[in-house]
């Protein structure tokens, strides 16, 4: 009894990524967007927070300290997606 089954690409379209490059490729795209999108809620809020607590120094110190880890989080993922663009030159195929 066999239960190996070769699939056709030409028939199954989602054999179509042969090794794991083309899943970060895949993936790589939509987590930047979420990373971006989360960066400019974060942003958004702590503004937000800065103009509703204008009176209050804690209140303050802690939404500069979002915008500050915000802007830190956009940086280390900018950051990882040229070193993961880097690796795709430098490394053999």
């Amino acid at each position: 009894m066999v239960y190996a089954l070769t699939i056709d690409t030409t028939s199954f379209p989602g054999a179509k990524i042969n090794n794991i490059g083309q899943i970060v490729n895949l993936a790589l795209p939509l987590a930047m967007t979420g990373a971006g999108l989360i960066f400019l809620f974060v942003t958004l809020n702590a503004a937000f927070n800065i103009l509703r607590n204008g009176d209050n120094p804690d209140a303050l110190k802690k939404a500069y300290a979002s915008i500050m880890y915000a802007v830190i989080g956009l940086f280390i993922v900018i950051a990882s997606y040229l070193v993961i663009q880097l690796l795709g030159v430098i490394l053999p195929k």
